[in-house]
């Protein structure tokens, strides 16, 4: 059975005077959706985000919710907003409410249910989110993790059928932000549609369905979160998930800097803190690798590409060496004592052949 599109949005475009976080949107959110929006500060997550309930008005490009196009200026955008919960950074509570009040301001108000209905479902999401025992306190006596989940249980009261977060943990103490990601787990096991703007990266590749890598003014990489974090297509998308620090080279000649080239690889070992250890095995595999091995099966025209990558998230070091010409593995056809000390340091080595070029990858766990 196919999924119920929600959510159309096709080349939506945002800009501001001196910026354009969004340039050219296009995709489409199902009903039973969890997305997680990640990427880079400053990449237009959350101003996406508030231009799906019309919070920033787009510049250009079309938003259709639940049939209704929201871009139009004919729209009833206040219909509309009440199937879409929002939830901030800051909370938003009415400080001078308690929080039962709160949670049945809109209820009353907007869906016009008595106060006695209102409080009843108010106090069951208030035991949904373990707060029931706070009913009567108010916003300023509560911490960050528990106004939030307030925030939470305040948004579905209006019985949306979308649930959207703008970064709901990051005004929150390292010790509050589980609380919150709990409860938004168990929205998700019950099957509410949710778009989360989130830096929580386990959160996000635990909790979602699809992931959206945003970056360059729009969608830049989206998939499953095992497509996302385990197999990213994009060097942008790969470097943001591993965390990459990366130091890329070129030989071109025999007769390279080589002294400088090992300078080079520590600083870069000694400005992303790897221990003296791995820096040192770095250089021996490169000296082992490229100029016992490679250099010495090439003529003079050739061209080595080296990157050397730190992986702040699984804490491993890569050295990669690429070089064009025909198929040489040096783990099979290279200098046996050579090639030995270099499996001897690292945590692993793998060789491949493809579309003409030769890549080695040498592994180095801290």
């Amino acid at each position: 059975m196919s999924k119920e599109c929600f959510i159309k949005i096709e080349h939506l475009k945002k800009e501001y005077p001196n910026v354009t976080p969004l340039k050219d949107v296009s995709t489409e959110i199902y009903k039973g959706d969890v997305i997680s929006i990640i990427g880079p500060s400053g990449t237009g997550k959350s101003t996406f985000l508030r231009c799906l309930n019309q919070l920033e008005e787009p510049t250009a490009g079309t938003v259709t919710v639940d049939g209704e196009v929201i871009t139009n200026p004919k729209c009833d955008i206040s219909k509309v907003r009440r199937k879409m919960g929002m939830v901030f950074q800051s909370f938003n509570l009415f400080a001078n409410l308690n929080i039962i009040e709160n949670i049945m301001a809109a209820p009353v108000a907007l869906l016009n249910k008595s106060r006695q209905e209102a409080y009843d479902e108010g106090m069951k999401l208030l035991r949904m989110v373990g707060l029931e025992g706070k009913a009567l306190s108010f916003p300023d006596e509560l911490s960050g993790g528990q106004k939030q989940r307030i925030a939470i249980a305040r948004a579905i009261a209006m019985k949306p059928e979308i649930l959207l977060f703008d970064e709901p943990t990051s005004a929150l103490d390292p010790t509050m932000v589980s609380e919150v990601l709990s409860v938004i787990r168990t929205l998700a096991k019950e099957g509410m549609t949710m778009m989360i703007v989130t830096h929580e990266m386990r959160f996000a590749r635990d909790v979602s369905t699809k992931v959206f890598y945003m970056d360059e003014g729009g969608i830049y990489e989206e998939g499953t979160p095992e497509q996302i974090f385990e197999n990213p297509q994009k060097e942008k998308t790969r470097a943001f998930i591993k965390r990459l620090k990366t130091l890329e080279l070129e030989i071109t000649s025999k007769s390279f800097d080589f002294i400088g080239f090992m300078g080079e690889i520590d600083r870069f070992g000694k400005e992303n803190l790897l221990s003296p250890k791995v820096v040192m095995n770095i250089q021996l595999a490169f000296e082992e690798m490229v100029i016992t091995n490679i250099m010495a099966k090439m003529g003079n025209n050739f061209k080595i590409d080296i990157a050397i990558e730190h992986s702040e998230t699984d804490m491993v070091s890569r050295l990669q060496i690429t070089y064009d010409g025909e198929k040489f593995n040096p783990l099979e056809d290279g200098d046996e004592l050579s090639v030995n000390l270099v499996k001897k340091i690292a945590s692993k080595v793998i060789y491949n052949y493809e579309a003409g070029r030769n890549k080695i990858t040498i592994c180095f766990a801290e």
